[in-house]
């Protein structure tokens, strides 16, 4: 992970807790959505959490993220305002940086429930409920 050199006062909400597990994620594309992606998640809030993934992602992504929340407290929290879909969390890629090697370190912001209605979310929860409803099709 990159070392972080910032030294201004704390812009952060909510504490960050270090948090290293395997993680599955799509991303929320019509080219991208039947592929289930691995990753690792580094460390978690209640409104984000922060990644390293094998793929490119770029600014403004939605994915769709699952990983073992059941480990954390802070979760109860997390899933009460956050958007759940199949047993994973929706969210939105606020920061991106890729390494020599193409994996990606990628800052995820939750979406709300309160902003989950905006096009953008609204468009990539209807793709993964396509992809699903796809796969429940095939035999």
């Amino acid at each position: 992970m990159a070392e972080d050199n910032y030294q201004g006062p704390e812009r952060r909400n909510f504490i960050r807790l270090d948090f290293v597990k395997p993680l599955a994620y799509k991303i929320c594309k019509k080219e991208t959505i039947e592929k289930l992606l691995q990753g690792y998640t580094a460390n978690i809030s209640q409104t984000g959490l922060f990644c390293n993934l094998e793929d490119k992602i770029k600014l403004d992504d939605i994915l769709w993220l699952s990983f073992d929340r059941d480990t954390l407290s802070i979760c109860h929290d997390m899933e009460r305002r956050s958007v759940i879909y199949q047993n994973g969390i929706i969210g939105k890629v606020v920061r991106s940086q890729t390494h020599d090697d193409g994996s990606c370190e990628v800052g995820v912001q939750f979406i709300t429930r309160e902003e989950k209605n905006k096009p953008e979310t609204a468009s990539a929860i209807e793709l993964l409920k396509e992809s699903d409803d796809q796969q429940n099709k095939e035999p």
